[in-house]
């Protein structure tokens, strides 16, 4: 299976937002995401135990360094279901790293450096345990999986454009913001199917005030209290989408293809976060945005999103209920 079509089979939405970036940056980035979703799958499957886990990310980590053969990882892999996308990506991490070395090296340096800090850091928190304390254990996990995401985008992003190089210094923080904004939306969405494989990255001095407790923090007859916990979750969100709306405004207007790919799943997440509210759904099973909602946002980004004036309104109108 060609990359494209890997891109497409795990993230149909991050394949759109990717495919919108200009001919070798996408190709970059393409790369650089699967390479992320090797480390992903070693992290989110289920049939593995946790101290298995951290020891095939650090591993994957030695993979990355070339202090090990990728056939060391893919044999300990082989088992898996490669049904599932995310394991087939796995189990082709060769395949993806022989396309990584026809890149120019300054991008080899950008992505392995950190597709292996990020499989470090999922390592510790995998050894960690399922127990987030508070909103800056919260915050740190997610700067693993998210926040150095946007490290690699804003790197890959200055090697391509001059005029983005020159702001990358004001750029990277904002750009871990967008991270954890699109990870705290994920924290949201996935709130009931992590509780069920025994995970909750909600912090506990966000939900123990409320009265609940992680035994019960999804039963049904606490709604109201979830309710308000997702509320809470939400408000933190846009805190951080705030930063990533200004992350995409400081990008240079011209460069359109790559505003767009962050365009997207920024505005994508705001969405999420209008139809979560006081949504028992969230609860349920998951509180999602419908596929009208998406066309939409793409189409009048695609014309419009170049004015940050336009784009600032945009995000607003959002926020709200109600078809837009």
């Amino acid at each position: 299976m060609h990359s494209d079509d890997m891109l497409r089979a795990v993230s149909r939405t991050f394949a759109l937002s990717i495919e919108r970036l200009p001919g070798g940056l996408r190709d970059f980035v393409t790369t650089a995401y699967l390479l992320f979703r090797v480390s992903d799958c070693l992290e989110d499957n289920e049939t593995l135990a946790a101290p298995h886990k951290a020891n095939l990310l650090r591993m994957w980590a030695r993979v990355l360094d070339d202090a090990m053969p990728v056939s060391s990882l893919t044999g300990e892999i082989l088992h898996l279901d490669d049904a599932d996308p995310e394991v087939y990506v796995a189990k082709h991490a060769g395949q993806l790293l022989e396309g990584l070395r026809r890149f120019p090296q300054p991008i080899q340096e950008i992505i392995t450096s950190h597709v292996n800090e990020t499989s470090l850091g999922m390592a510790r928190w995998q050894e960690n345990g399922p127990d987030v304390r508070t909103e800056e254990e919260m915050d740190d996990y997610m700067h693993q999986v998210a926040g150095r995401v946007g490290y690699m985008l804003t790197d890959l992003f200055a090697w391509y454009s001059p005029v983005i190089r020159e702001r990358k210094e004001e750029l990277l923080p904002l750009s871990r913001h967008f991270g954890l904004a699109l990870q705290t939306v994920n924290i949201i969405r996935g709130l009931r199917k992590d509780y069920e494989r025994g995970w909750v990255y909600v912090p506990r001095t966000f939900y123990e005030p409320l009265g609940l407790t992680k035994e019960s923090l999804l039963a049904t007859e606490n709604a109201a209290k979830v309710l308000r916990l997702v509320d809470r979750l939400a408000d933190k969100a846009e805190t951080h989408l705030r930063y990533g709306l200004n992350y995409i405004t400081d990008l240079p207007k011209w460069l359109h293809g790559i505003r767009l790919a962050c365009m997207w799943p920024l505005l994508f997440a705001v969405r999420t976060l209008a139809v979560s509210r006081n949504n028992i759904n969230v609860i349920l099973s998951e509180a999602k945005i419908a596929r009208s909602d998406v066309s939409k946002i793409i189409r009048d980004t695609t014309f419009l999103g170049w004015s940050n004036s336009w784009l600032t309104s945009y995000y607003n109108r959002l926020h709200t209920i109600q078809t837009t």
